[in-house]
């Protein structure tokens, strides 16, 4: 056991889940003290029985009675409904709190761990996307309180350690292209939620697998790492990379260049964040040299993925434009996914939104909210 806690937010993720086999394998590095779902309440109950926390929320009530009934452990603090997870980000003891709830949702959390001067091992992109320019502001996140888990992060991350930011020329992000990469534009209008849905490389849930296949998520990942690492968006350029094998490199004023590589795997980088500054002997998958490897570079077509052009132009403007971004971006693959509307309509429905709704107000934790609930309202309302 260990004399840290760690708090999971979105335990039954894919993030989550993985996280929780290293802790079950290195029980030297955190006590799981608090464990939160949204939906998954079979997998909750079941993590809680091996993991005994002392404090659980599930965020939606409907299945209280069913998730209690699974409980062969008591809590000493059990909660139900979305409030009670900034209760517990603003209240609990832990010494980590790590962040994977999908979508704006995880904002409040990572806002108010910083504030409380907690450590935050961030998976969930909105956080930065969303309130950037707020996180940032705080001291914890100037004295390096915030880890990211996303894996083109962490290889910045690794790649930058040690080194001068004024030596940094550029970012290059990569991104596998999704299953669509090698698709036309008239094969791109007949997509179904399935296709969408089959990522060649990674295993991840279906908001983020959609984000993948329109290459949304390499522009949020482009917003985040500006704020990360206080880099002009015009110095972080996307390629595509179909192996998944480099994760990103970094190229330095002298004309040299650093990448981080290894096998599609997550745990990498979630024990990298876990365990910063030191790494933990773990037995992650590794790149086989003594073989033929193919590893593949090729340019974005924007064309074919203007979701990734209209969150590098968000970026570009600031203020609430990537917020309403963001939540535009939601609503559109909700619809989608529930088959309310086209694939090609996911990027017309955010740029509309861009468009319409005003971005002209002072950033503060309220004015996110305010934002991202009138963005979603008007998304909502649009191709109908």
């Amino acid at each position: 056991m260990s004399d840290k806690k760690i708090a999971i937010f979105g335990s039954t993720g894919s993030i989550g889940t993985q996280a929780l086999e290293i802790l079950q394998n290195r029980k030297n590095l955190f006590d799981v003290d608090v464990l939160t779902a949204n939906n998954n309440y079979e997998d909750l109950a079941e993590q809680v029985n091996t993991f005994h926390p002392s404090c659980v929320v599930l965020a939606n009530q409907e299945h209280k009675k069913e998730f209690q009934e699974l409980l062969n452990y008591t809590p000493e603090y059990l909660a139900f409904g979305q409030s009670a997870l900034e209760e517990v980000a603003e209240n609990h003891d832990y010494d980590l709190l790590l962040n994977s709830l999908v979508g704006f949702a995880g904002f409040m959390s990572t806002y108010t761990a910083l504030k409380r001067r907690k450590k935050v091992a961030l998976a969930n992109k909105e956080s930065l996307v969303v309130g950037g320019e707020i996180i940032t502001n705080l001291p914890a996140f100037k004295e390096g309180y915030l880890v990211p888990i996303d894996s083109e992060h962490s290889a910045m991350m690794q790649c930058i350690e040690g080194e001068s930011m004024e030596s940094i020329q550029k970012i290059i992000i990569t991104a596998s292209g999704g299953p669509f990469r090698d698709y036309s534009a008239e094969q791109m209008k007949s997509i179904t939620v399935e296709d969408a849905l089959n990522h060649p490389n990674w295993d991840m849930g279906a908001k983020i697998t959609v984000d993948s296949s329109t290459m949304m998520n390499k522009g949020l990942e482009i917003i985040e790492a500006h704020w990360l690492f206080n880099i002009p968006v015009e110095k972080i350029e996307p390629v595509v990379h179909p192996q998944s094998i480099i994760h990103s490199i970094v190229e330095f004023v002298d004309g040299s260049s650093k990448a981080q590589l290894g096998p599609p795997d997550m745990k990498v980088p979630i024990i990298y964040a876990l365990t910063y500054p030191e790494r933990e002997p773990y037995p992650n998958k590794t790149l086989d040299y003594s073989e033929r490897m193919e590893l593949e570079i090729r340019p974005v077509n924007f064309e074919l993925f203007p979701c990734l052009r209209l969150a590098m132009n968000a970026a570009k403007e600031g203020g609430a434009a990537p917020a309403v971004l963001n939540a535009a971006n939601e609503i559109a693959i909700e619809r989608f996914l529930s088959k309310e509307i086209h694939y090609i309509d996911i990027p017309k429905i955010i740029e509309s939104s861009l468009q319409n709704i005003s971005t002209d107000k002072e950033l503060t934790p309220d004015t996110l909210m305010s934002i991202d609930e009138e963005t979603r309202n008007y998304a909502n309302t649009l191709l109908k």
